[in-house]
């Protein structure tokens, strides 16, 4: 009964529509819901069924792109389907504007920058020559928000200007209701965005002037709540910047509800930091010390923080080294590395592609508009040539180098799963003028030292080791020599060097570790030193076998 009731209500609602615009009435019934709100897609799911059976690919994008914003967890799935419809309709502004949807829940939704760069970019393929300009604007602006991620605020701030300078007249301009809407949004996102690189530049007066005409500025419907809340953030930390630390923690305390309703875990956690930074300028250490927790939580949850969030692992590990207490200094400790791993690892990638496939191709872009004003064909077509005789000799060089790499890696790994037909002789059969019950102390002493990896200790020397063993340094360099069959320095670098080669094989963890990390983590006071002895050993720089390790690994 119930079937038939739905069925005949949605044929009910089909005939109704037909004598209208079906989607655009349709869409009109559910817009009336608040995003997330699954009831929509009762009419969404018509849509949908309509355009498909039809063939009507720019509204079966436009249904996937609202399903996006109705849906709660399936935002990626419709995401990608709307990119299906976008690409079958041959509409280029449709399929810019489907990679910028793809690529803003990468970046809001998850945090996920690599990603969200990599659908902005595929964007900006299609939409550098579109005749709609909010579209060109929009996906500038999510480049700009990666440049500023980066650091290159100055970078920034150009983009910025330039959506301001679109966005701001279209507030007030003579257009529908909706793109004053998105314009407005548009514009105010990006004033924070530059409030972001004025504070970051230490330009607080300029930053300060834009905090008041945001808040100003912002209209009253409720749907700005978002806005509200990046702007009473940026005050609060303006207020902080100018020492006012009771008004920042105020407004930090305005800000936090809007975002923890969309959960916008990123400047959650900025808050928490600037929250802890204040308590701890007023001498409240234990409140400070409950929001720098905070932002650590965050981090386990989401992996993910901001760069200028690496001090908040500072400050806990000071804290905890202040009252004594190792086993958290070492946890913190452990987290700032994690930490510094994740932005390391997003920075480069996210240099990388912002450089090569947006900065090289915007000034090509530029440069191919200059060379059509001038006839310098022929010399352009020479360059080529030399360009490409040039590539392809350093392509030929890495080529050749990578083959010696996985040589020396090949030759490693078998080295290390070989079996040592040659091993120690038994000590019975050594000759060696030592009091025999020293000569068994020694043997058990050695033997818990390298059970315990002992050697990992940062500094370690043959008197400090020989006190550890209650003997002398004479007795100690004796027995190395004997039975380890080299001095102390070699003995010692020849066990860390087995050990960072065995755990690079064996733990994923590892994989990930710079050469530097690596070389901290087994007692090496400097890279460099780590490098070489690494390469004496195993024949194969550390570098290069990390690199084989993680593309094997698929890392």
């Amino acid at each position: 009964m119930k079937k038939r009731i739905t069925g005949f209500f949605l044929f009910f609602l089909v005939a109704v529509l037909q004598a209208q615009d079906f989607y655009s009435v349709l869409r009109d019934k559910y817009w009336e819901y608040d995003e997330n709100d699954t009831r929509a897609f009762s009419f969404i799911n018509l849509a949908i069924s309509t355009a498909k059976k039809e063939k009507n690919y720019a509204e079966l994008y436009q249904a996937y792109k609202d399903a996006i914003f109705f849906s709660r967890d399936r935002k990626l799935k419709y995401a990608d389907s709307a990119i299906v419809a976008a690409k079958l309709s041959k509409n280029e502004d449709l399929i810019g504007n489907a990679y910028i949807s793809k690529g803003v829940i990468y970046y809001f939704n998850h945090k996920k920058f690599q990603l969200a760069l990599d659908e902005y970019l595929k964007a900006y393929h299609y939409t550098q020559n579109t005749k709609d300009q909010f579209l060109k604007y929009q996906n500038l602006y999510h480049i700009g928000v990666v440049k500023s991620y980066l650091g290159h605020y100055q970078e920034a701030l150009p983009i910025f200007q330039q959506c301001l300078d679109y966005f701001e007249p279209n507030t007030r301009a003579n257009i529908h209701s909706n793109l004053i809407y998105n314009n407005q949004k548009g514009y105010l996102n990006t004033l924070h965005q530059i409030i972001i690189c004025y504070q970051s530049l230490g330009k607080h007066k300029e930053a300060q002037k834009l905090v008041n005409e945001g808040l100003h500025k912002i209209p009253k419907d409720k749907s700005f709540y978002l806005e509200k809340s990046y702007f009473e953030k940026s005050k609060g930390i303006s207020d902080f910047q100018q020492k006012k630390y009771e008004n920042a923690i105020k407004n930090f305390d305005l800000a936090l509800p809007g975002l923890m309703k969309i959960d916008d875990f990123a400047w959650i956690s900025v808050i928490y930091f600037y929250k802890g930074q204040s308590f701890q300028k007023l001498s409240k250490d234990q409140l400070a010390l409950e929001n720098y927790k905070k932002v650590d939580s965050i981090f386990n949850k989401h992996q993910f923080i901001l760069p200028e969030l690496r001090k908040n692992y500072d400050e806990l590990i000071n804290y905890y080294k202040k009252y004594n207490d190792p086993k958290q200094e070492l946890y913190y400790t452990r987290q700032l590395l994690k930490a510094d791993k994740l932005i390391s690892s997003d920075f480069k990638y996210l240099s990388t592609r912002i450089h090569k496939d947006y900065d090289e191709k915007a000034l090509l872009d530029t440069k191919v508009n200059l060379e059509h004003r001038n006839s310098y064909g022929k010399y352009l077509l020479i360059l080529s040539g030399v360009l490409i005789l040039v590539l392809g000799f350093i392509l030929h060089s890495r080529s050749k180098s990578k083959k010696e790499v996985q040589r020396k890696y090949e030759r490693l790994l078998f080295k290390i799963n070989s079996i040592n037909i040659t091993k120690e002789k038994e000590i019975k059969e050594r000759t060696f003028k030592m009091d025999s019950k020293l000569l068994k102390k020694l043997n058990q002493n050695f033997s818990e030292f390298e059970k315990c990896n002992g050697f990992l200790e940062k500094g370690l020397t043959a008197g400090k080791l020989a006190a550890n063993f209650e003997t002398n340094t004479s007795y100690l360099s004796q027995y190395i020599n004997e039975f380890k069959q080299s001095n102390f320095n070699t003995y010692i670098n020849k066990l860390r060097i087995e050990y960072a080669t065995e755990k690079i094989c064996n733990d994923k963890n590892w994989v990930k570790y710079s050469v530097e990390d690596l070389a901290e983590a087994c007692g090496f006071s400097n890279r460099q030193s780590f490098s070489n002895i690494f390469y004496e050993q195993n024949g194969i720089r550390p570098q290069d076998f990390l690199k084989t390790r993680r593309e094997k690994n698929n890392l």
